[in-house]
């Protein structure tokens, strides 16, 4: 009875699993579809950089005199690359639309990879400016969006707030903008990945509990991103670079 029990299990398993691959090709087939209309690049970039890597594997099988036996680990790797450029041009995408709308740094934030802590719209105002806490390596990060000067009071604010908490951590202040000395949206992560590693985990983990005592202060609510599609977008992101 426990044996056809487990029978049954495990082809459960491998109906959903079956289930979720095919989803994932699907939502990566409808961003290439409308990655393809608004990007003209996108398919010459994407065969460009298929043939480039098969013949370059090709061309190394060849001077070994085993370019036959390369081909198809040459194909492999063509195909990953392609995925690769899909993917990045996507992200731009979905960046470039979100760029200086209400939301899309907190957006950005839910999307961070790595082991960050975020506690998003710790202090904002009713026009929709925010800050962000950001907990990871480096201490604490303030990222705020919105109006240049409203933004820089409220990270000032919130600094002072949180100073007498933290005591010697570092705290970081970022804003979001193409302006100089703002950060763009895009190149948030990368920001964040080139801050000094000032913390253990522990530390860390300290530092969000004794920070977890502190409120919300003011303004309205952000919403919840930058653009309904984005949260598709994020996805497909997520399904390209697991494939």
């Amino acid at each position: 009875m426990a044996g056809k029990q487990d029978k049954e299990a495990a082809k459960q398993a491998k109906r959903e699993k079956r289930a979720a691959s095919k989803e994932r090709r699907g939502q990566i087939f409808q961003a290439f579809k409308m990655q393809r209309k608004e990007d003209k690049a996108l398919i010459p970039w994407m065969l460009g950089s298929f043939l480039v890597v098969v013949g370059l594997v090709f061309g190394l099988g060849w001077l070994l005199g085993i370019q036959w036996w390369l081909l198809p680990i040459g194909i492999m790797l063509g195909a990953l690359a392609a995925m690769i450029i899909f993917g990045r041009r996507v992200q731009r995408t979905v960046y470039s639309r979100a760029d200086g709308q209400p939301g899309a740094a907190a957006w950005a934030l839910d999307n961070l990879r790595g082991r960050w802590k975020v506690t998003q719209t710790v202090a904002a105002t009713t026009q929709l400016d925010a800050v962000h806490r950001v907990l990871g390596g480096p201490g604490v990060i303030l990222v705020g969006e919105g109006s240049p000067h409203r933004v820089r009071n409220l990270l000032t604010q919130e600094k002072k707030r949180i100073a007498r908490l933290v005591g010697e951590t570092p705290i970081y202040e970022v804003q979001i903008g193409n302006e100089e000395g703002q950060v763009p949206l895009r190149k948030l992560q990368n920001h964040l990945m080139k801050l000094p590693r000032n913390l253990k985990p522990k530390q860390v983990d300290a530092l969000e509990t004794k920070l977890s005592a502190l409120g919300n202060r003011g303004g309205a609510a952000m919403p919840k991103g930058p653009a309904p599609q984005n949260a598709k977008m994020r996805n497909v992101q997520r399904s390209a670079r697991r494939r």
